[in-house]
């Protein structure tokens, strides 16, 4: 039988959402308790850990596990792990909760309670380090950084039971697949190498490329979708899942891809999240990860290839998950083809550089899309969605 990679740091998976059976009796249990009420990241944090994508954590971080995994990208036990996963409250909250107590967590949005934490530890976090550390800038222009420093200025460690996994089951029921899921599906495949192929966007033509060689390359490709919150700007999930769809169905070959979504909300933390993104998807299974050009990154604050040089500096064995580092590319015209700086040894002149962010102008402007540029089924189905923006 085929051996995928084993979970990260762990014999097996450590899902904390609890078993159907046990999450009524906590969620009225829940309502009986002080509520901590959760940002839009850390639902998304909690989400991770229920559903077993952040194993081998047991909860929210202490202050042991925070400061290490900041400074050394370890926990303090000296497992590899390059960003934190923090809660925190306001100081009037954290005071009047006693160590050992257990809370309530809570959607700050829509109210709705998630889970419960034994609190552990209640400690002060340091913004201004997380972030020079973590996002290499304290620019609050950053948008993880502006998360993080408008934080509260108590954080609260320790284990965490879930009970609910918010909208994402049901929303997303054909692509919201738990880690032991995706691994069930690679076994039924008959894959041990997989790559997974991160994407916030419709995939365009050097997104094909890049999934392409990576299929190439190993057994199959899970295409993993961010399903939790995004830039301003950003294309739905939704929308992004009937255009990808389309060029599955239209461009690959069946059988070699696995479309599928998870909770997560981007830090963009190029390539300290790169790294994460790495770490979660060996829980899923993934032997690989494609780390294109500036993977996880937000406007100029990373170099386009930090996320492929920061793999170079770890230590040996941090964890199972390999990148597939790739480098730009474009369409070549004299190539008659996709190719990148490694194989195309032609000028700037003869090469259509290609962006999700170019593409979304061009939808949003009306302009006439090249095929050089996407595919003319994904095109369809972008313009479908900005045609409605405009009614």
């Amino acid at each position: 039988m085929q051996n995928l990679v084993p979970p990260h740091g762990s014999d097996s998976l450590k899902p904390l959402l609890l078993p159907a059976m046990e999450r009524a009796e906590n969620a009225q249990r829940a309502a009986q308790l002080k509520r901590v009420p959760l940002s839009s990241r850390e639902v998304s944090d909690l989400f991770m850990l229920g559903m077993g994508a952040y194993t081998p954590l047991d909860g929210f971080m202490g202050e042991a596990d925070w400061r290490r995994s900041c400074e050394d990208m370890t926990l303090a036990n000296g497992l590899f792990w390059p960003i934190p996963i923090t809660l925190s409250c306001t100081q009037e909250l954290g005071d009047s909760i006693e160590l050992g107590e257990d809370v309530a967590l809570a959607d700050d949005e829509s109210g709705e309670l998630l889970g419960i934490l034994t609190v552990e530890e209640k400690y002060a976090g340091d913004a201004e380090f997380e972030c020079s550390h973590v996002f290499r800038t304290t620019d609050v222009a950053h948008p993880g950084v502006e998360k993080v420093m408008s934080q509260g200025p108590v954080s609260l460690g320790g284990p965490v039971r879930t009970f609910s996994e918010g909208h994402f089951p049901e929303t997303y029921a054909r692509l919201y697949h738990r880690p032991e899921e995706t691994r069930a599906l690679f076994q039924e495949k008959g894959w041990s190498k997989v790559a997974a192929f991160q994407t916030r966007n419709p995939m365009h033509r050097s997104h094909e490329y890049l999934a392409k060689v990576a299929i190439e390359i190993c057994d199959g490709l899970l295409i993993h979708q961010v399903l939790g919150a995004l830039k301003p700007g950003d294309i739905p999930a939704d929308v992004r899942v009937r255009a990808i769809d389309a060029l599955v169905n239209n461009y690959f070959v069946d059988g070699t891809v696995v479309q599928a979504g998870y909770p997560i909300e981007m830090r963009y933390a190029g390539p300290r999240e790169a790294l994460l993104h790495a770490v979660f998807r060996q829980n899923f299974g993934c032997s690989h990860l494609v780390v294109g050009r500036d993977h996880a990154g937000v406007g100029d604050f990373y170099g386009p290839f930090d996320a492929h040089h920061i793999f170079d500096t770890l230590p040996q064995g941090s964890m199972k998950t390999e990148p597939l580092k790739i480098d730009i590319t474009f369409f070549c015209y004299r190539c008659n083809g996709m190719a990148t700086g490694r194989t195309c040894p032609h000028s700037a002149e003869d090469r259509l550089a290609i962006s999700g962010t170019r593409l979304r102008e061009m939808l949003a402007n009306g302009e006439t899309i090249p095929p050089e540029f996407s595919r003319e089924e994904v095109i369809a189905v972008l313009r479908d969605f900005y045609g409605g923006l405009e009614s």
